[in-house]
């Protein structure tokens, strides 16, 4: 032991202890040759040097301490001090499932009242805006609720969501109405030809307005209902307008869509218009409008459903990306080309051209009248019309188009909006 101590390269062995009569006492050091270093002892520490409880909390994550607080809901009295009550099970289980909706197996068969507040939990976090998990928490949901989660989707000028989202637009199913103006989609897009799937064959209103269509976009669209009575088979409004690769042709195609009220093909590349004018009423029983319907001023189209506020999620994520990303994706900006970003969308130049100088070429059906504004009001006005001379309707419809050039927006108001005892009383004059 003495050899240990003189050794000057052995490391400190601290103070010895010796517990004698039920007492502890620390024997001397001051032995011979034992160097002054060892003979005064040090300090014993039971912790490292800096180590406090304030520094260990600080080491805590930030997800640990959400788990700790997320529990309680926290308010202020009256008098300012802070009080907190626990959440109840259900918001715990809720919050839990939705921060991992996108592992659920299945929803099929899970009562709807729930599954709407779990989207909309969903939803408030964010969970359908990220990458991959977004897309199959989506799926989920629509595959079990269909419509309910949308019933209506409007992406007029929103061609760059179409171009980042585009599988989770084709995920949504049971739409009835679809708004897809103004996207320069062309003829061989993928989801011009998702619209011919089975899982959108409840569509009953479909826009295509200045999609760079031409006949043979129409066509491919028009196959499964003309050879397998499947797809858009249930179409009851068509907008093709402002297509001028669209021709005589291409038109014929829509003569197998049988349920068609009203059809716009104003702006197409149309060579005979009476010719087409005379088979669309030959083959389909569509008649051409005096006056705008107002079927196609893309206002009956909206978002609708619990996803609607997911587009708008969508639209800022992409419209937000990271400044130094000019371009979302390689394949988008090919596609698309130098188009600008703008915060608000942009008008299409070539429909608004048409529509301040060309003519309407707008269809419906007569049968339908009832659900339709021009064509209603011609058929009250039938039976004061026909007792009147003929040079009063003459003079009247003059009068409606010396005033349809100069304001157009006013004119279709008008017409839209009389009502049976105005239309009588015109009739008057």
């Amino acid at each position: 032991m003495s050899c240990y101590l003189r050794s000057r390269s052995c490391p400190d062995p601290g103070p010895i202890y010796v517990r004698e009569n039920g007492r502890l006492h620390m024997v001397s050091l001051a032995l011979d040759g034992v160097p002054s270093g060892l003979r005064e002892p040090k300090p014993l520490r039971l912790f490292p040097k800096g180590f406090s409880v304030e520094l260990c909390m600080n080491r805590e994550d930030d997800a640990a301490r959400k788990e700790k607080t997320d529990h309680f809901i926290f308010t202020y009295t009256r008098e300012g001090n802070l009080r907190y009550s626990a959440k109840s099970l259900f918001s715990l289980a809720l919050g839990f499932i939705s921060d991992n909706v996108d592992h659920i197996d299945s929803l099929i068969g899970f009562p709807e009242q729930i599954a709407e507040k779990l989207f909309s939990a969903a939803e408030a976090r964010h969970k359908f805006t990220e990458p991959g998990a977004g897309l199959r928490a989506l799926q989920k949901f629509t595959e079990a609720y269909g419509r309910l989660v949308l019933c209506s989707l409007c992406l007029r000028n929103r061609y760059l969501v179409i171009s980042e989202k585009l599988e989770e637009i084709k995920s949504f199913r049971e739409l009835t109405c679809l708004d897809l103006s103004c996207c320069k989609l062309g003829d061989e897009h993928e989801l011009l030809e998702h619209l011919t799937n089975e899982a959108l064959s409840s569509v009953t209103q479909l826009r295509l307005k200045d999609n760079c269509l031409s006949d043979a976009g129409v066509r491919r669209m028009t196959a499964p209902v003309r050879v397998m009575r499947r797809g858009l088979e249930n179409l009851a409004l068509l907008d093709l307008s402002c297509n001028p690769e669209i021709t005589d042709a291409g038109i014929g195609y829509l003569f197998s869509f049988r349920k068609l009220n009203c059809l716009d093909i104003s702006g197409t590349g149309l060579q005979d218009v009476q010719a087409v004018m005379h088979k669309l009423q030959t083959h389909i029983g569509l008649v051409h409008s005096k006056v705008p319907l107002k079927e196609f001023d893309h206002s009956s189209c909206k978002t609708e459903g619990w996803a609607d506020q997911i587009v708008l999620q969508w639209e800022r994520v992409i419209s937000g990306a990271v400044p130094g990303q000019d371009k979302p994706r390689t394949a988008a900006s090919c596609f698309y080309g130098k188009r600008p970003r703008t915060d608000a969308p942009a008008k299409c130049p070539l429909a608004d051209a048409h529509v301040s100088s060309g003519e309407k070429l707008q269809f419906y059906k007569e049968a339908a009248a009832e659900g339709h504004g021009p064509a209603r009001t011609r058929e009250a006005a039938g039976p004061a019309a026909s007792q009147e001379p003929k040079g009063a309707k003459k003079r009247a419809l003059e009068e409606a188009e010396k005033e349809a050039p100069s304001s157009p927006a006013s004119s279709r108001q008008k017409y839209v909006c009389l009502t049976v005892e105005d239309w009588d009383l015109l009739n008057t004059y």
